[in-house]
């Protein structure tokens, strides 16, 4: 007979083929940032070719991350992503300090705010108040927390079907926008700015943030490599290639918007998808686009419900976090404990109510780390030249930098705008020095030195 130890799975399967990987990180992509931000895009610039060059613009930064993290995802496909690659590129602390943000706040409480989202849409259709809102939020985290238990290819199939909707969704969109009446072409003007350069720097500026953070999620799969099959060449492609989609959907849906609602209506619209789907299909649209942010905003926390618990598996199986998170289920070989751990906490955060200003603080965080592994693949080109890199970065060494670049502007603007939240969230960090170190001492395996 087999023991029980002997039939309990000490690794995670490789089974996302390219297509779930691909939908993955389109899903996580597409949340609720392309429902909120072309509002706020319209009245910093009004202009046809601003609006279009900064969602180019923003989708190319996020591919150049994508390009650059994508040799690393590659080089290393393993559980854990960007802790895997600071750990490797500047030492321990410094991946232990990612994971232990994306636990604390990062992940956790992007999770609890889409969540929250979700369940303010639903409102759309039922009438909820506060803690009925609370409790369609945590009932949410709580079923997709289920999903991604029993079984690593049923979460794939969730988010595949999910995504698949809302590509269905902005596809129908765009068609319709052109097929019924409504739009108006005179809507696109104007299309160039009558105001000089430098008085646009400041509105650019602005646009660019938020067209990043619409954009984010790019790395997703890179969390999930030790279930990928084929890493060498799945990860690359899937990190490419929905990237690029992406910014296709982005810029022909913003589009859509000008051409439907002019830009003096879009910058007074905070449901500008709902008002765009309004002038199509009257009342009927504005349901059907609520829908779709449902859709879009429960597919996305599926997929950072998916690929978050990877994160703090990977830190557990290496003694740098809480031991039972490195548990594979021996049935459904999914890392069960790190899921409802992570479930758990992100349900607290709803409780609280404290997610939204736990994220506001770290969010220039996220970008640090962004732009760190970008820079990782700089340091280990460098240390390490004879390493086997199945796939290299197009366009070295110019588009890491310029990523950077970019994440250290994103980074300053924040640090600029609300010094008092970034100081607060760079304590939040720093609360895990100690608990890395001890951590380290419990290990006893090499992990205690500093970076």
């Amino acid at each position: 007979m087999t023991s029980s130890v002997e039939s309990t799975p000490t690794e995670l399967p490789r089974q996302l083929t390219l297509l779930d990987s691909t939908m993955i990180n389109v899903g996580s992509m597409i949340g609720s940032g392309i429902f909120i931000v072309p509002s706020a895009i319209a009245l910093y610039l009004h202009s046809t070719s601003l609006v279009a060059l900064v969602w180019v613009v923003g989708g190319i930064v996020s591919l150049f991350g994508a390009l650059s993290v994508a040799e690393l995802g590659a080089m290393m496909p393993k559980a854990g992503g960007q802790y895997v690659y600071l750990r490797e590129a500047y030492g321990p602390l410094w991946g232990f300090l990612y994971g232990w943000a994306s636990f604390a706040v990062i992940m956790t409480a992007s999770i609890s705010a889409v969540a929250v989202g979700f369940a303010t849409y639903l409102g759309y259709f039922v009438s909820l108040d506060a803690i009925g809102i609370k409790t369609v939020a945590i009932a949410s985290i709580g079923f997709l927390t289920a999903i991604n238990c029993f079984g690593t290819k049923l979460g794939a199939l969730v988010q595949n079907g999910l995504t698949f909707l809302k590509i269905a969704a902005f596809g129908i969109l765009v068609l319709l926008a052109f097929v019924l009446s409504g739009g108006s072409t005179a809507n696109f003007q104007p299309m160039f700015p009558s105001t000089s350069f430098s008085n646009l720097i400041g509105p650019l500026g602005l646009a660019m943030v938020a067209v990043l953070w619409s954009y984010d999620g790019w790395i997703e799969i890179t969390y999930i490599a030790g279930e990928v099959k084929d890493p060498d060449r799945t990860i690359p492609l899937a990190l490419i290639v929905s990237t690029l989609l992406i910014i296709v959907i982005y810029l022909l849906v913003n589009l859509v918007f000008v051409y439907l609602l002019s830009f003096k209506n879009m910058s007074h619209s905070p449901l500008v998808a709902s008002d765009a789907a309004t002038v199509l299909l009257g009342s009927t649209g504005a349901t059907l686009i609520t829908l779709a942010v449902m859709v879009s905003t429960f597919g996305a926390n599926n997929g950072f419900v998916f690929t978050g618990a990877r994160i703090y598996y990977a830190m557990a199986k290496e003694g740098m976090f809480f031991k039972q998170l490195a548990t594979i289920h021996p049935r459904f070989q999914t890392p069960v404990a790190s899921l409802v751990s992570q479930g758990a906490w992100s349900c607290l955060l709803v409780l609280t109510g404290t997610f939204e200003q736990l994220f506001t603080y770290v969010v220039f965080a996220s970008w640090i780390f962004y732009a760190m592994s970008c820079g990782a693949v700089i340091i280990l080109r460098r240390r390490s030249p004879a390493r086997h890199r199945p796939y290299r970065t197009w366009g070295y060494p110019y588009t890491p930098v310029l990523f950077i670049l970019f994440a250290i502007g994103l980074v300053i603007a924040t640090i600029m705008e609300s010094p008092r939240d970034a100081t607060i969230g760079a304590g939040l960090i720093a609360v895990g020095i100690p608990a890395y170190y001890y951590w380290a001492r419990q290990t006893g395996s090499g992990y205690d030195r500093a970076s």
